[in-house]
């Protein structure tokens, strides 16, 4: 069966159709992704607050669908789950600066120091790990940190030894994980910097250091806010990395986890997730005067 695209077909009714009303044009462009976005993550998220206030029956395990705070009363209670909160706060504020640490002179280098050919290269560099598998990435770190791992090969001729599986394999992993997502950014706030601006604050005297403290940082900042957005909140929720290369080091991620599966506790492990939710909305508050959230 074919569809009549002649005079006064319906296909040519419903261009004119479309055609005279904008607003029933628009509407039908933006209706699928608007149902996506309320449906698939709104709805999901919806119904992570809601599973928070539930509770599970000791005996059966299974859900009870009655509001109530016990919940998030032990998370505040309990000073395990305060301290894996601190600890998995830690944990991101450290990736997060070494990742800007990192990041920074690289993504100055690309961006006022190398040729145009050569940049284009340098961004291909940068997003190759990105298309390489994440367990392939935190596994080949796990073989690094391992007990015979290339760590403890290098530093054995001098007496030292690798830091082993735990935090610290935790941070340099997850640093290693985020750190395009930290360069893309402060890449394009430096390319966005005039040139000009640099060449006047030489021809005004103005040393390397100072020029850095008083023109790059002040234009550049928002876009290095903009990357520990990404650093921090995909730190703060990973719990793939830690159960690899952290040995027994407890993060939210690995709470949420184990209260999904091991103790089929889905209550709780919802009123867990909502703890990186609640840091997030509140570090985006934050940070919103820095103009960071228009350099995403």
């Amino acid at each position: 069966m074919t569809v009549s695209a002649s005079p006064g077909g319906p296909v040519r009714r419903l261009a004119g159709l479309l055609h005279r009303r904008p607003s029933l044009r628009l509407a039908g462009l933006l209706t699928a992704p608007l149902l996506w976005l309320v449906v698939a993550y709104l709805g999901s998220l919806g119904a992570l607050f809601v599973t928070a206030f539930w509770t599970t029956n000791e005996f059966t395990g299974d859900v009870v669908k009655v509001f109530d705070l016990g919940n998030f009363q032990d998370l505040v209670n309990q000073s395990v789950y305060r301290t894996i909160t601190i600890r998995s706060v830690g944990v991101a504020v450290a990736v997060t600066v070494i990742d800007s640490l990192v990041a920074f002179p690289m993504a100055f280098y690309m961006a006022k120091v190398a040729s145009p050919r050569a940049q284009r290269w340098l961004v291909i560099a940068v997003l190759t790990p990105l298309w390489a598998g994440y367990l392939v990435k935190a596994y080949a770190w796990r073989i690094m940190f391992s007990g015979s791992g290339v760590l403890d090969w290098f530093l054995s001729p001098v007496g030292g030894h690798g830091p082993g599986y735990g935090l610290p394999a935790t941070i340099v992993t997850l640093a290693y994980l985020w750190l395009p997502y930290m360069i893309l950014p402060v890449y394009a706030g430096l390319e966005r910097l005039p040139n000009s601006m640099l060449d006047a604050a030489g021809d005004l005297g103005a040393h390397s250091f100072r020029t850095f403290r008083t023109v790059i940082w002040p234009l550049v900042f928002p876009a290095v806010v903009a990357g520990s957005i990404f650093t921090f909140s995909l730190s703060l929720g990973d719990y793939i990395a830690v159960k690899i290369v952290g040995g027994r080091s407890q993060l939210i991620g690995n709470v949420v986890y184990d209260n999904v599966g091991t103790a089929n506790n889905l209550p709780f492990a919802a009123a867990v997730a909502t703890v990186p939710v609640a840091i997030m909305v509140i570090y985006l508050l934050a940070v919103r005067r820095t103009g960071a959230l228009e350099n995403l």
